[in-house]
């Protein structure tokens, strides 16, 4: 495999994560709630999934418990993310959800034994850097850890840890993964949603559609591309190739919606590109080592 291939993958589908704001802000125009319009997507998500992950029930049926924590980090990732965007400041939950990168690489070094080398460092350090300019992070309030934050940081651990088992379980294919993962994702975000009661009623059957058809394309389309592209190379390297999602963004956001970048974004935005062009252009350090 051809890991530049695998690095151009999960960039791409990074940057498609990074654009989800457009339909998720259009849908919100049309009446969805937030925590309905999640739900919906996820549930599509793991109703398009579910044939692959009954075709190739052979190849995992031996690694359930494996299959179960898959679904169990990826569910409350996704969870954790968007209730605390859903009910906290968002500049605040991106910080703290990016130090993702920090989690990736400690959990390689610790799980799968990747080597840690001077640049793996250097790029980990210019990419939280990067996304620290771009969050105006000492502008941003820190009068105490709040519950909201305890999740954010949390939603982090959660997809560092779901890309760690993704990588470990190679032998079980992505399909099935992606598929628990969805799975996860809509029980633990329905519990979600009866703790944190999603506001208004359901709109007409446009907004349904809608989200329907984003979680069941676009939602499963870069979701799969992540988690194929995070099976290729090194946890660490994912990571900080991943974090070019609040590059993608912070610049659509300012492009559609204010007009142009500001110079912390366009700075921050450089510096994670930087790094991660300097983790893309070589080689994984080492194999994986269950």
């Amino acid at each position: 495999m051809n890991t530049r291939f695998a690095v151009l993958v999960l960039f791409l589908s990074s940057a498609g994560w990074g654009l989800t704001w457009m339909p998720i802000k259009a849908l919100g125009n049309l009446g969805l709630d937030g925590m309905h319009l999640v739900f919906i997507a996820f549930v599509s998500g793991a109703l398009l999934t579910l044939p692959w992950l009954v075709a190739q029930r052979r190849l995992w049926r031996g690694k359930v418990a494996l299959m179960v924590m898959i679904a169990a980090t990826g569910g409350f990732a996704n969870a954790a993310f968007q209730s605390a965007i859903y009910h906290g400041d968002v500049i605040r939950v991106m910080i703290l959800f990016y130090l993702l990168p920090v989690w990736s690489v400690i959990g390689g070094r610790l799980f799968l034994h990747e080597r840690v080398d001077a640049i793996r460092v250097f790029a980990v350090l210019l990419s939280l850097s990067g996304a620290f300019v771009i969050l105006d992070v000492a502008h941003t309030a820190w009068a105490g850890i709040t519950a909201i934050d305890l999740l954010a940081i949390g939603s982090g651990m959660g997809l560092a840890a779901t890309n760690i088992l993704f990588r470990f379980t190679r032998e079980i294919p992505v399909m099935s993964k992606v598929s628990a993962m969805f799975i996860g994702c809509s029980v633990l975000i329905g519990l979600s949603m009866g703790v944190f009661t999603a506001s208004g009623a359901l709109p007409g059957g446009t907004a349904i559609l809608g989200a329907v058809a984003y979680g069941a394309l676009w939602l499963t389309l870069i979701t799969t591309g992540t988690q194929w592209g995070v099976t290729q190379m090194d946890a660490g390297r994912s990571a900080v190739i991943i974090v070019v999602e609040l590059v993608v963004a912070v610049a659509s956001t300012a492009l559609i919606l204010t007009g142009g970048l500001t110079a912390f974004e366009l700075c921050g935005g450089l510096m994670v590109l930087g790094a991660a062009l300097l983790e893309g252009a070589r080689e994984n350090l080492r194999p994986q080592v269950h």
